[in-house]
Formats: structure tokens, sequence, C-alpha cells
């Protein structure tokens, strides 16, 4: 009886620590406005710090507008000057929000999971609601995630002759990538 109880107490602790939130603070966050004019606007941010809760099902983001790094070094202080992205009165971006699906996903059972993401994604002070299917892939204790969307950059302040004249993407594609542990 006492090996049985041992055995319980074992297996609820295990399973309580990996319930417990998972983090990275080397998350990968890429920012894609190439157009067919011009592809050099295009930057990958591999600083971002993200976590997710598998109990309360969270999902969050956080990443520095100077770290995203163009292969064109003009672009890069354009992106972060004060008519575009604001750096340095707006240093980061940062997504906060919750699996909506949370039936779809199973923390404690290796896999590969498709599950949708909901929340509110915050550049220069200006909230915008995103919705997007996100993988989540379940390897002993770690996560991997991955997800994709699209976000108009006008709905963020951000506008200027570059989107008129066809050379970055009004609506440029965002994805996040972390391994967390």
């Amino acid at each position: 009886m006492k090996k049985i109880i041992l055995s319980l107490m074992i297996a609820t602790v295990s399973m309580m620590t990996f319930a417990q939130k998972k983090t990275s603070t080397s998350a990968t966050v890429a920012f894609d406005a190439t157009t067919p004019i011009d592809d050099l606007a295009k930057a990958e941010n591999k600083t971002g710090i993200a976590a997710i809760d598998p109990v309360k099902n969270t999902v969050q983001f956080e990443a520095a507008i100077k770290n995203f790094a163009f292969s064109n070094p003009k672009i890069q202080e354009h992106f972060n000057q004060k008519s575009w992205l604001n750096s340095d009165e707006f240093p980061k971006a940062t997504f906060s929000g919750v699996i909506t699906n949370p039936s779809a996903v199973n923390f404690n059972k290796d896999g590969t999971y498709t599950v949708t993401v909901e929340g509110d994604l915050t550049i220069k002070d200006k909230t915008q609601k995103v919705t997007t299917p996100a993988t989540i892939v379940v390897a002993g204790k770690t996560l991997k995630t991955n997800a994709s969307f699209n976000i108009k950059l006008a709905d963020f302040g951000v506008e200027g002759q570059p989107i008129t004249a066809g050379k970055v993407s009004a609506e440029p594609k965002i994805s996040v990538s972390a391994e967390l542990n």
C-alpha cells in the first residue's frame, strides 16, 4: 500500500512539474514585408521572450524592436526611426493571448498539435486582436511552437512613402517560433 501511495505521489509531482509555465528567452520573431518590387524588407529577431502556461492555456511573447536584424543596415535604421516603429519611444512589441481550443493539445503526451491562439498584439502602444492557428510540438518536457499571421501596418500607426510606393508590404507576415522549457 505504501508503494502505491508513493508511486501516485511521484506521478502527481511529475505532472505538476510539467504543468508549470514553459518559457524561452530565445524565441524567433520574423518580420516579412517583402514585395515584388523589393525583397529587402525582411528581418529576424532571435531574442524574443515567450511563455506558455499549460494550466491557464495562456500564450505570451515579447520582442525588442531594436533587435530586429535586416540584411541592409539602412532599412534597419528606417525601421527603428520615429516615422516607423519608433523604437526609442516604443521599445517592444508584445502579444498576450489564450489557446481557444485547449482540448486540442495534450501537454502530457508527446505529439504535434494544431491549436488556435487569440489575443492582443501591441505595437507602438496600439493594440489589435489577432487570431491565428499555431502548432505546438510536445517532446518530453519541451514545447516547440510556431505561428504565422499578417498584420496591417496602418493599424499600428505605420504608414509612409515606402508602403505607397510598393517597396514595403502594407500587410507584412509575422512568424513566431520558440522552444520552451
